[in-house]
C-alpha cells in the first residue's frame, strides 16, 4: 500500500507542477490509456482483464473493488481533486454514472490496452480507436446537456490526459514473438507506436482539446513480472525493457515538442515517470518503503 501512495504522489506532483504550465482553469479530466487510469470500463467489457474482486479496493471509499487496479484511488482520481473537481474519476461505461457526473471528468481508460490496436485483441480490451469513439459520443452527450457553447467551453479548457504504451511492449511485442516482431525492429516498432501517438494527438485536437499530457513509460524492467521471472538476472529490473522505455520516452517527449510546434494554441506536456521511480524502487528505505513490501509485490499481476 505504502508503495502505492508513493507512485500516487509523484503523479500528482507532476500534475500540479503541469497545472501551472497549462494554466490554472481546469474544468474537467478527460482521461485515455491502460490500468493505470482505467476506473472500471473492462467491468463492463467481456475480457478476463479485471480488477473487480478482492483485495482491489479494500483502501476505496466503501472498500470494495471498483474495476480500479489498485488498492484504492488511482492517479487521476487524486489530479481530478487537486484541482478542485471532485474526488473520484468516473468510468465511462458504468452505468452507475450519466453525463452529468462526465461533465467534470471522465476516463475511458481500458486495462490492458495500447497504442496498438493488436495489444487490444490480446485480452479483449478497448482499443484506442474505440476510446476515441467513446470521446466523440461524450462529446455529443455533453451538448446535449449543457448546450453547445458551454460544451465547447469545457471540451476547450479540460485537461488531457493519456496514459498507455507498457502494454504495447510486455503484452504484445515481447509476448508474442511471431506477430509484431516478425514486421518491426523495436526502434521500427516504436516509430510505429508514436505514429499512432501523434495522430491520437491531432484527432484530439481536431476535436477542440488544447491542454495534454503525454505520459511516458515506467521502468517497465521492474515491474513485478519482468521480475519474477528474471531468473538469470536474480529477480531485479531487466535492463533490456529498462533500455527500451527510455528510447521510447525520449521519442515522446521529441513528439511532443514537434507537435507543439505543428498544432497553433495546444499546451502539450511529456510527463516523464521513469526516473524517480526507478529510484523509488532502487532506494526503497528512502520513501519509507520497507524490503518486504517491494518483496511481496512481485507476485502480483502485470496489467498496466
Amino acid at each position: 500500500m505504502a508503495y502505492m501512495h508513493v507512485i500516487i504522489w509523484l503523479f500528482l506532483t507532476q500534475f500540479l507542477v503541469l497545472s501551472s504550465k497549462i494554466g490554472a482553469k481546469v474544468p474537467a479530466l478527460i482521461v485515455f490509456g491502460d490500468s493505470s487510469v482505467d476506473a472500471g470500463n473492462n467491468n463492463q467489457i467481456p475480457t478476463i482483464a479485471r480488477s473487480n474482486f478482492e483485495p482491489y479496493g479494500r483502501d476505496f471509499p466503501g472498500g470494495k473493488p471498483t474495476g480500479r487496479f489498485s488498492n484504492g484511488k488511482i492517479p487521476t482520481d487524486f489530479i481530478s481533486e487537486a484541482f478542485g473537481l471532485k474526488p473520484t474519476i468516473p468510468a465511462y461505461l458504468d452505468p452507475a454514472y450519466n453525463i452529468s457526473d462526465f461533465a467534470t471528468g471522465v476516463t475511458f481508460a481500458s486495462a490492458g490496452s495500447g497504442y496498438d490496436n493488436e495489444t487490444s485483441d490480446v485480452l479483449s480490451v478497448i482499443a484506442l480507436w474505440k476510446e476515441l469513439e467513446y470521446y466523440k459520443e461524450y462529446q455529443t452527450r455533453l451538448k446535449a446537456y449543457l448546450g453547445e457553447a458551454k460544451a465547447n467551453e469545457i471540451i476547450g479548457e479540460s485537461l488531457y490526459i493519456m496514459g498507455l504504451g507498457t502494454n504495447d511492449f510486455l503484452e504484445n511485442y515481447y509476448a508474442f514473438p511471431d506477430r509484431r516482431q516478425s514486421q518491426f525492429t523495436v526502434p521500427k516498432y516504436e516509430d510505429f507506436l508514436i505514429g499512432i501517438a501523434g495522430n491520437f494527438i491531432k484527432e484530439l485536437y481536431g476535436l477542440g482539446a488544447r491542454k495534454m499530457s503525454l505520459g511516458g513509460l515506467p521502468p517497465m524492467g521492474c515491474l513485478p513480472l519482468e521480475r519474477a521471472t528474471n531468473l538469470m538476472g536474480g529477480n531485479e529490473c531487466s535492463d533490456r525493457y529498462n533500455s527500451v522505455a527510455l528510447e521510447f520516452n525520449d521519442k515522446l517527449n521529441k513528439l511532443t515538442i514537434e507537435m507543439s510546434k505543428e498544432l497553433p494554441g495546444i499546451k502539450l506536456v511529456f510527463s516523464n515517470p521513469y526516473n524517480i521511480l526507478l529510484h523509488i524502487i532502487k532506494k526503497p528505505s528512502l520513501y519509507g518503503i520497507a524490503r518486504f513490501i517491494r518483496i511481496k509485490i512481485s507476485c502480483n499481476s502485470n496489467y498496466t
